[in-house]
């Protein structure tokens, strides 16, 4: 896709060197070096008004630069310092985005320019690495910016005295409402406690919500407002619209049974073997499993499949990030990790295989690609019962156009039942995965569009290429349709073993430890029962039969008690209270296999 063409969308017809107060001749090289001659909508209102010393707040699309709108002149308030050159704690800048790889990649854009200041050290300060190294290389090579996560920054900032922030110039909240989002609210407060009030701040969000002006009254003083919105083209009336999106990105859904979703995704990607593809799914365990069994798809083999998660560990994070980017085609299989702010060059289509459960991020997943004018396509996978989504998302001005299902792709439920039954890695990773989309499905915003009691988990099931359906209180208690499974025939799932030997030989392990646990609870129970037992002469100690509607109401009870400890523990591990395998452990979850 040749977007030479249409890249000059995307920008004014200001120069950088056109700007007012104008910028130092360094900044200007550094520009020209990084080919940045014409400015986007969102720089050329930003970049003057922080020159001039004046708070923003700025709402712009995605994909609009807004890296660059604060990089250049957070460098020129700096270099026109009255503290510059600084001492080497000195910290006269800070940034904070919401998540490691938006802030390594801010980081990295900010270098070239940062460079052009003698004597400034900037410094990545995110978590997935020991804090200790972080306070040694602060302590060693000292720090006059900051940029990173706030939860990293507010424990370096709690831990040093060294750092001297009476001076600060700057201080800029990137993605402002994910922040809020993610809960970090109370680390950024606490870092802007400890900064000076007579300082610069600019605060750059997507959507402007309740929380984020709140921030803004708290953190900005008399800000000035710069919204910049991209213009779509509406197919069906053909006028321009004001649109969240990028001007370049055609928006698509496509709506198909549960137990179809599967093929469509394959046939997809086998279409565009030779694009740039992000895959978004919804939980962790889902990103697992179908990086696992879509590598498994022999008409997958020539396309790169990279996986990335929030619960992958940071190095592994920031390898698959780098191959990714590097590589000129293949698919980033991803949660929402990956979903804001995160520039990686050439994306060509968004696969939204699993709505967000926030409609907010809709927008953040689509605007990986078509940025900064580029051309691109977006994709939103929905049920039939949730094609209300497509008239919400119209009344929040992003249109989707709808796709016909492709009649001539393959059923790859056989392939993916065939890997299962050959590795039960498959097989505990399908049913995990399923698990936690199901439970999650219940967390949607949206919770009139996706309605979590008319899920077809039966269909859903078979879309996942399970063996049977897992032992889990959703479906044991008949609350959702199992109608359109097949369970498969003949196999003793018990005795499906793990490819990985010293996987297989420490289950065998587990079996036996359980085996024995299970006899030595019947022996101690046929005790009990025994010392337990009524005898004839005394009839107050003999069991009453309880009545069928005695039997229900208890039930009801009981099913009622776990699904609400099942919801509990659910909202502790998306706040990080406990891990995912502490939740399997106490809902019964590690039993499913």
């Amino acid at each position: 896709m040749d977007s030479s063409a249409n890249i000059n969308k995307a920008l004014t017809e200001t120069r950088f060197s056109d700007l007012e107060p104008p910028l130092s001749g360094d900044i200007i090289e550094a520009l020209n070096q990084s080919d940045f001659e014409f400015c986007t909508p969102v720089q050329a209102a930003t970049i003057p008004l922080l020159c001039s010393y004046k708070d923003v707040a700025v709402d712009a699309a995605t994909g609009s630069g807004k890296t660059l709108a604060f990089v250049v002149p957070l460098v020129e308030i700096l270099r026109r310092s009255t503290s510059f050159p600084p001492k080497p704690h000195q910290v006269m800048g800070v940034i904070i985005s919401p998540t490691r790889e938006l802030s390594t990649q801010i980081y990295n854009v900010a270098q070239p320019f940062v460079s052009t200041l003698a004597n400034v050290n900037s410094v990545l300060l995110v978590g997935g690495r020991e804090v200790k190294a972080d306070t040694k290389i602060i302590e060693e090579e000292g720090c006059n910016l900051l940029i990173g996560t706030p939860g990293r920054l507010s424990d370096i900032m709690e831990r040093m005295e060294i750092l001297d922030f009476r001076n600060l110039e700057i201080l800029i909240l990137d993605e402002a409402d994910r922040l809020l989002e993610m809960g970090f609210q109370r680390q950024v407060n606490y870092i802007i406690s400890r900064l000076p009030k007579q300082r610069r701040t600019g605060l750059f969000s997507a959507t402007q919500t309740e929380g984020v002006e709140e921030l803004a009254k708290a953190g900005l003083r008399n800000p000035v407002r710069v919204e910049v919105r991209a213009e779509a083209k509406s197919e069906s009336s053909q006028q321009l619209t004001n649109s969240k999106t990028p001007s370049g990105l055609h928006l698509e859904y496509i709506e198909c049974e549960a137990d179809k979703k599967s093929s469509q995704l394959v046939d997809l990607l086998i279409k565009n073997s030779d694009k740039k593809l992000i895959v978004f799914f919804m939980t962790c365990a889902s990103v697992d499993y179908w990086g696992l069994v879509l590598s498994k798809i022999p008409a997958l083999k020539s396309i790169s499949l990279i996986p990335i998660h929030g619960d992958m560990k940071q190095n592994a994070r920031d390898k698959a990030l780098a191959s990714f980017t590097k590589a000129s085609s293949g698919a980033l299989l991803c949660t929402d990790v990956a979903a804001r702010g995160l520039d990686i060059p050439g994306i060509d289509y968004v696969v939204q295989y699993d709505p967000p459960q926030d409609p907010n991020m809709f927008n953040h997943r689509a605007g990986r690609t078509a940025r900064l004018g580029r051309l691109g396509k977006a994709i939103v996978f929905l049920l039939p019962k949730e094609e209300a989504y497509v008239e919400f998302m119209r009344i929040r001005r992003v249109p989707l156009e709808e796709r016909k299902c492709s009649e001539d792709a393959s059923d790859v439920i056989p392939i993916i039942r065939s890997a299962a039954m050959k590795d039960r890695a498959v097989l505990e990773k399908g049913l995990k995965a399923f698990v936690s989309f199901v439970r999650a499905y219940k967390e949607h915003h949206c919770s009139f569009i996706f309605r979590w009691k008319e899920l077809e988990i039966g269909k859903l099931a078979m879309g996942y290429g399970l063996l049977y359906l897992p032992s889990m209180s959703e479906v044991k208690q008949h609350r959702l349709s199992s109608e359109g499974f097949t369970p498969v025939e003949g196999v003793k799932f018990d005795e499906i073993k793990f490819k990985d030997k010293s996987r297989e030989k420490q289950r065998q392990q587990n079996l036996q430890v359980r085996k024995e646990k299970r006899q030595e609870e019947k022996r101690e129970k046929g005790k009990r029962k025994r010392v337990d037992a009524p005898t004839t002469n005394d009839p107050k100690k003999a069991s009453r039969k309880l009545t069928g509607k005695q039997r229900q109401t208890i039930q009801t009870a009981e099913d009622e008690e776990v699904m609400d400890r099942d919801y509990k523990l659910m909202i502790k591990v998306k706040k990080g209270l406990i891990k995912e395998d502490e939740y399997e452990r106490l809902t019964g979850d590690d039993d499913l296999f």
